[in-house]
């Protein structure tokens, strides 16, 4: 685990798809899976809210549990891909919906943000009390979700659960501020319009519940992540400001906590990440942790090197957890 060496099984998409823009959003436009979970529930949080679970289940024994990106559910194409791939290999698979994102908006003011491990652990705590009795848990997660992955396992360290096997996440903005401005840039106006216009939607619902704590005030002039994150996700959340909250929920603070293997996969052109979020010198402090940098991949894209009908990333991430589940 200590070679921080690209990956030993490298992602080689066609020339054509080498485009990090294209590689992020060809799922999204092209990929079409559609199938439904055998379970659907409702878990309710202790401070009166809930988070909307999707459980694919086949009578395995090992059990993994994904977390979506920003702005995205359990059912968007990159989780659903990997649930497929999971089902395959023999793992019963856990999607879940940070607050807010199942097409229903939660009930408490706060909402979800890239450090809030607390509701990934309600949903691991389910999971290892289900009565299915799981012998091994992996964690998966994607962009935001691999950040609060980790985030959670350096926060649990030596305590996490001896159930708890390892993790794989991918696209995983380890520096916020740092995405934060790479997102800022001109070349990425697309996709901040987009989490923008989204969020100020959610903004609007949240202003409908709580007219008095949520002030809308500027929200249509809204740009950036700064802006946003200074006006809402910080003061909802319990932080002092948007540099606050990045600085204290970057994984990059946590990975030299974690105490069960755990893969990172950020691929070098991903447009979202700054160099920041490639925290070689901190993986290489912790043999726990694997670093992988494929040259192309651009954000939650590994398209174009499908083995046996799965993305690279859904293909390397069975690879990994199968290899340290046994």
């Amino acid at each position: 685990m200590k070679d921080q060496s690209p990956s030993l099984s490298p992602f080689t998409p066609p020339l054509w798809l080498r485009n990090p823009h294209l590689q992020t959003v060809w799922p999204s436009l092209f990929r079409k899976l559609d199938f439904e979970p055998d379970v659907e529930e409702r878990l309710e949080t202790p401070d009166d809210d809930f988070l909307d679970l999707d459980w694919y289940r086949r009578g395995n024994r090992r059990l993994l549990v994904l977390s979506h990106g920003l702005e995205g559910y359990s059912r968007r194409p990159y989780m659903l891909g990997m649930v497929a791939a999971a089902l395959e290999r023999g793992w019963d698979v856990l999607a879940w919906n940070f607050r807010s994102c199942s097409g229903e908006i939660n009930r408490q003011p706060r909402f979800y943000h890239s450090g809030a491990s607390e509701d990934l652990d309600t949903v691991v705590t389910r999971a290892l009390a289900d009565g299915a009795g799981y012998e091994a848990v992996a964690l998966g997660g994607f962009s935001m979700g691999g950040n609060m992955t980790l985030v959670y396992l350096g926060e649990k360290g030596a305590s996490v659960d001896s159930r708890i096997a390892g993790a794989a996440v991918f696209s995983v903005p380890c520096d916020l501020a740092g995405s934060a401005e790479q997102l800022a840039r001109r070349s990425n106006r697309f996709y901040m319009r987009r989490f923008i216009q989204e969020l100020r939607v959610k903004m609007e619902e949240k202003h409908a519940l709580y007219p008095d704590l949520i002030n809308l005030d500027g929200v249509e002039r809204m740009q950036t992540f700064k802006e946003f994150d200074d006006q809402f996700t910080a003061p909802l959340h319990g932080f002092r400001d948007a540099e606050d909250y990045w600085y204290r929920c970057s994984s990059r603070r946590f990975i030299g906590g974690i105490r069960v293997p755990t893969l990172i996969v950020n691929a070098a052109d991903d447009p979202f990440l700054s160099e920041s979020s490639f925290p070689k010198e901190v993986v290489a402090g912790n043999s726990r942790v694997r670093l992988e940098v494929p040259d192309y991949g651009g954000h939650v894209g590994f398209v174009g090197d499908e083995r046996g009908g799965v993305y690279w990333s859904e293909w390397r991430a069975m690879e990994f957890l199968s290899c340290v589940v046994g």
